[in-house]
């Protein structure tokens, strides 16, 4: 008994730890994440697409279409959208930070409730967009304010109303 006492011990010892040990993590497979990370992308014509939830980060997408698309809950971090065409899109519950929509069409967009912070919105076309409960930088709102005009065709916002302009 004593010299299959060490080795029981050793036994029991290796089982506890096998059995006590968390799995390894399991990634996500690539079908199930949609992710548009690629400094340039090959395709900009996302036009009357569902991409709910898609995260473009870091993505030159200038002159992207976007129009129609349903873009809820989609992540747009510190990518490039100049002269992107977003009529009709819906971007609500969305976030852009640090996002570039300078000369952007966002005219008839919905983006209520979206976190649009750090980014930039020289030149953009707003005309019909919902920014209801949207979060953006003081200077870019009373930006915004300057150009603001017209009435969402599926909210029945004021875009005005939307910015809080005075």
């Amino acid at each position: 008994m004593c010299i299959l006492q060490p080795i029981f011990n050793l036994f029991i010892a290796l089982l506890i730890l096998v059995t006590v040990s968390p799995l390894p993590a399991q990634a996500a497979s690539s079908s199930t994440i949609r992710a548009y990370d690629d400094v340039q992308v090959t395709t900009k014509d996302y036009s009357g697409q569902s991409l709910p939830q898609a995260e473009f980060g870091k993505t030159n997408l200038q002159n992207a279409n976007f129009s129609g698309a349903n873009l809820r809950g989609a992540v747009f971090n510190g990518s490039v959208l100049t002269n992107a065409n977003f009529h009709g899109a819906d971007l609500s519950d969305g976030i852009a930070y640090i996002t570039d929509f300078s000369n952007a069409d966002l005219s008839n967009a919905i983006l209520t409730s979206a976190m649009l912070l750090k980014s930039n919105f020289e030149g953009a076309t707003i005309t019909g967009a919902d920014f209801s409960n949207a979060v953006l930088e003081r200077d870019q709102m009373l930006l915004l304010c300057k150009s603001a005009s017209g009435t969402n065709p599926v909210t029945g916002v004021d875009t005005r109303d939307s910015l809080e302009c005075r």
